[in-house]
């Protein structure tokens, strides 16, 4: 394609992504460790290219990635300062270190296009920003119109060497009339604030500076015709400073970005980046891992449920800086005791100066840590010594107290805290206790810094079993306390309106007998019985060690074998791995990847002369399934973890460089007499900078008391799946089990009861792989308030946001990439047609806006949806895994046809909200669509 072409559809997919009118939503971030993930909902990035960011790999038809490049300065860092002749060294900027450039020489053009352009270019950047531009004013003597000539040549030398190259020029206004059609962009810095690097502090740019600065940026836009981006700093932790001066440069017709001093943090532009991540603190000698802490166990599922992605700390290790808004919404621990005491000083101080900065806390169970005095008068806390006489007793609560079992009676040991000072007054009680004398303390409140709830008025523990149920509504308890606003939730669940369907299987019990007539292999049963029969999609793996001709049933090897690869060559099963030897501890003392000798034996099956490699267990057994039991082009995709499925990060590491997905973990074991929500976890947790994803329910090892019976057992999954359902869809549903279910009839007959319940459903069949993919991209998701709506990206696979329940349906006609909604008990499901979206809802006193076709509901993945403007006619395609079945609103007046035949309708209903919605039905799994409606 030609480059120019590739230039001009570049341009049109950004136009196109943008809400009508838009200017380009431009942010800069210098940092070595830039969060390109929530950056790529801006359009244009400036990144320092010497980072090492590949922006191939963060390409987008919405987002690129620009590098920045000093004209005329040059630090010693970079790698061609030593070729540069020192006569060519005009000045030095003692502020940024570095050497003013002479732009008047014959070569310099050549030189910068060759050494400093070119090697960026064949990385693949094709925009630049190019800053110090008026850097030669620094000299002592200086031919300014020499110099401005020397500019003009070296972008004229660019555009010749480097076709269809995009620039922005940061200054150089004399020099712009001359390349104006050379240009995209000219920017300037510190129009309302700046910094003053001389005295390395933040200041109002004084009013004469303004006005000038004013007056050369209207004049390009005005005169030149091109987009102004406005640069402007502030303290990083003065987010509303921030927003307050975006808006001041954006009333100006500007392209704002304000952010730190160093631009190492992400600003606020045209539109600003919603933060969705919560750092969790943890002690971390609480439990042998991070899968088992309660901070993980209990805060990590509400937080994701509302959207949140959760990073921890753990207060072993030194605790995190640069901890700030434009990127976290808020702070969250959970300690069950004290920290050691050096530890404690350091996490009160640490938790101080984040509240100091405007950071939301939430503190859970216990402080970790005695407050000191100072302490807690600063928070408007007073803790110990409160003279309290006899037992304490309830005189207020909150409604988001008593959520699963109500408030217990404080013990003795129970250490209340009092509200004083300024904090009292605007402070929301959560528990209110009174003494024998009148006096009052509470268990926890709602802060102006955030809010705190404490043992054991957080979970109580039933007596004589292992459950747990929450006291305080964990979901209006965070939100209030990190003050977390409405957001469109990127949500895992559903796709078009429908939750999703899956299956996998643990390989475990490949070789077991069946209890059953000619006592056959479990995995034949299992073939027959359940995966010929039910042609959803399911994933299957198998264990190396029990099907290998050199593992533990040899005899047996060759039979097994042959099941496997009858199982892998059915359409709708995938391939996964359940490892080598079936580890039962993965996160145990691990060196360079091999556990350590004298505990072998207690982490795996018993295989003579082996000794535990992880690299053996992940690639090497994807390797025996993929050379001698897949079928030719289909390759392994999975690694679904085993035993207590708490991989480490190097187990993690492994998987992915081996291009796998992982899964497997959680344990999400909700049923009707274990009714908590505290028995549901998480989408998944990150280790190391990578995702561990876990199965949304638990197996039927579990509701089998370990395989101990019942062996029925695992026909109340359908209880978790409803209770996970309603009244919050928190998870897919998963009929996840081993091989053996199917060694013994009750088993059998429960699969059976369980898949009956799931088609009689109204679900979306999808691949394990497709879900897992969802999970990663919820946490690759951005989302951004743009103007009234808001912008969302993110990978392809995850389609589904869910609206707030009062924000209503969506402007259909004033949104993007949004083919249609419906309802839900939580707010609305959103559908989109890919991995970006704006999204605008509709006004309350707004008038009904004209009924357009949207889609209500589909059991299959969109492909394609295109309508016109006038939306008579809108083209889709969809393709799922099993016949189709979809659902469209305010199509009755139109005609519905999959190629030239024109299809009626299975079934009329009317939603809750009003609208009119026609069923239709297809045996195809695939099919082009249209409605065609008449013209108003």
């Amino acid at each position: 394609m030609p480059k120019l072409v590739s230039l001009l559809l570049w341009t049109l997919g950004i136009l196109l992504s943008m809400p009508v009118h838009a200017l380009p939503a431009v942010a800069l971030h210098y940092g070595a460790a830039a969060p390109l993930s929530d950056l790529k909902v801006f359009d244009i990035v400036v990144v320092e290219p010497d980072h090492g960011h590949d922006p191939l790999l963060h390409q987008r038809s919405d987002s690129q990635l620009y590098a920045y490049v000093s004209v005329a300065e040059v630090q010693p860092s970079r790698s061609y300062y030593q070729d540069i002749p020192a006569a060519w060294k005009l000045a030095r900027n003692g502020d940024w270190q570095s050497d003013v450039l002479d732009q008047t020489p014959a070569d310099w053009p050549e030189f910068f296009a060759s050494r400093v352009v070119a090697p960026l270019w064949a990385r693949g950047y094709r925009g630049f920003f190019l800053d110090t531009l008026d850097s030669y004013r620094l000299a002592a003597q200086f031919d300014e119109a020499a110099q401005q000539a020397g500019l003009v040549r070296v972008i004229e030398t660019l555009h010749q060497r480097f076709p269809g190259i995009r620039l922005i020029l940061n200054r150089g206004f004399e020099v712009v009339p001359r390349v104006r059609d050379k240009i995209e962009m000219v920017a300037a810095e510190s129009l309302f604030r700046g910094w003053n690097a001389n005295k390395k502090r933040y200041e109002e740019v004084p009013a004469a500076s303004r006005e000038w600065l004013l007056g050369q940026l209207q004049t390009i836009r005005q005169q030149q015709g091109l987009p102004v981006l406005v640069i402007d700093y502030v303290p990083p932790q003065d987010r509303a400073l921030a927003r307050a001066t975006a808006t001041q440069i954006q009333a100006l017709g500007f392209i704002p970005w304000v952010s730190d001093s160093q631009l190492h943090t992400i600003g606020v532009g045209n539109i600003e980046l919603l933060p969705r991540r919560v750092l969790v603190l943890y002690d971390g000698d609480e439990t042998v891992s991070l899968n088992y802490t309660n901070a993980h166990r209990y805060l990590h599922m509400p937080l994701n449920h509302m959207g949140y992605i959760v990073e921890y700390a753990d207060t072993k290790q030194p605790l995190p800086q640069g901890i700030y808004r434009d990127r976290y919404a808020g702070v969250a621990t959970w300690f069950s005791g004290f920290v050691p005491a050096a530890k404690g000083k350091e996490l009160s101080r640490w938790l101080l100066a984040r509240a100091s900065e405007g950071m939301p806390l939430a503190l859970v169970d216990d402080f970790g840590f005695l407050p000191d005095r100072s302490w807690a008068e600063q928070l408007g806390l007073q803790v110990g010594n409160l003279g309290i006489e006899g037992r304490l007793q309830t005189v207020r609560q909150h409604p988001m107290m008593g959520f699963e079992i109500a408030p217990p009676v404080p013990g003795r040991e129970y250490e209340p805290v009092r509200l004083v000072g300024k904090s009292a007054a605007q402070a929301t009680p959560l528990l209110e206790l009174q003494d024998q004398r009148g006096q009052r303390v509470v268990a926890g409140a709602i802060m102006p810094w955030g809010g705190f709830m404490l043992d054991p008025f957080v979970l109580v523990a039933l007596p004589g079993t292992e459950q747990r149920r929450w006291v305080i509504d964990p979901f209006a308890f965070l939100t209030q306390a990190l003050r977390l606003p409405p957001m469109p939730v990127p949500d895992v669940t559903t796709e078009n309106g429908r939750r999703l369907l899956m299956a996998h299987i643990d390989g475990d019990g490949f070789p077991s007998r069946a209890e059953m007539a000619g006592n056959p292999l479990a995995s034949e049963v299992l073939l027959k019985e359940v995966l010929q029969k039910y042609r959803i999609p399911h994933t299957m793996s198998v264990i190396e060690a029990e099907t290998a001709p050199d593992g533990l049933y040899p005899q047996q090897s060759a039979q097994m074998e042959d099941i496997a690869r009858r199982m892998f060559r059915l359409p709708h099963v995938e391939i996964a791995s359940h490892s080598y030897s079936h580890p039962f501890l993965w996160n145990q003392e691990v060196k360079h990847g091999v556990f350590l000798e004298e505990t072998q034996k207690d982490y795996h099956l018993e295989l003579p002369g082996y000794t535990f490699s992880l690299e053996r267990e992940i690639v090497g057994s994807v390797n025996y399934i993929q050379q001698r039991l897949a079928p030719a082009g289909k390759k392994v995709q999975i690694m679904l973890w085993t035993g207590d499925t708490a991989p480490s990060g190097e187990a993690l590491a492994i998987a992915h460089r081996a291009g796998l997905l992982n899964m497997n973990g959680g344990d999400t074991f909700i049923n009707r007499s274990q009714s908590s929500l505290t028995a549901v976890r998480s989408h998944g947790i990150q280790k190391d900078g990578y995702i561990q994803v876990f199965a949304p329910i638990t197996n039927e090892n579990i509701y089998t008391n370990l395989w101990q019976g019942p062996f029925y057992g695992f026909e109340r999954a359908i209880e978790t799946f409803e209770m996970t359902g309603q009244p919050r869809r928190i998870k897919a549903v998963d009929i996840y089990y081993h091989t053996y279910s199917a060694s013994k009839r009750a088993g059998l007959e429960a699969l059976h009861k369980v898949y009956r319940w799931a088609l009689a459903q109204q679900l979306h069949p999808v691949f394990t792989s497709e879900y897992i993919r969802k999970v990663q991209d919820f946490y690759g998701y951005a989302v951004a308030r743009d103007g009234q709506g808001w912008r969302v990206r993110g990978g392809d696979a995850l389609r589904t946001l869910r609206l707030p329940a009062n924000w209503g349906a969506p402007a259909l006609a004033q949104s993007q990439h949004v083919a249609g909604y419906r309802e839900g008990t939580e707010g609305t499901y959103l559908h989109l047609t890919g991995s970006s979206a704006h999204i605008q809802t509709l006004e309350k006193t707004a008038p009904p806006p004209p009924l357009r076709p949207f889609l209500y509901e589909a059991n299959a993945r969109l492909k394609k949806w295109q309508g016109n403007p006038q939306a008579t006619q809108t083209a889709f395609t969809l393709q799922g895994h099993v016949p189709l079945q979809f659902s469209l609103g305010h199509s009755s007046h139109c005609q519905v046809r999959a190629g030239q035949r024109l299809l009626a309708p299975i079934r009329t209903t009317t939603t809750p909200a009003g609208a009119n919605v026609q069923m239709f039905e297809l045996t195809a799994t695939h099919a082009e669509l249209q409605i065609v409606c008449p013209s108003h």
